[in-house]
């Protein structure tokens, strides 16, 4: 009776494992996403920033004309 419990919490366990696992295997492979959108989402970023500073140049430009 005793071996039939404890082998039925050891795959309760066991199957536990196996699902944390798959869990932080999922999770790794969204940070792996996410890191890989915020570096897209920098350079855009960084290229508005230029080109709001490029206009605002040729308008500083225009004033002193």
């Amino acid at each position: 009776m005793k071996i039939n419990h404890l082998e039925e919490q050891t795959n309760e366990l066991l199957g536990l494992c196996q699902r944390l696992s798959e869990e932080n295997a999922d999770l790794r492979k969204q940070l792996h996403n996410m890191a890989g959108e915020r570096s897209g989402l920098i350079e855009l970023k960084e290229r508005a920033r230029t080109q709001v500073e490029g206009m605002i140049t040729r308008l500083r430009s225009m004033e002193n004309a």
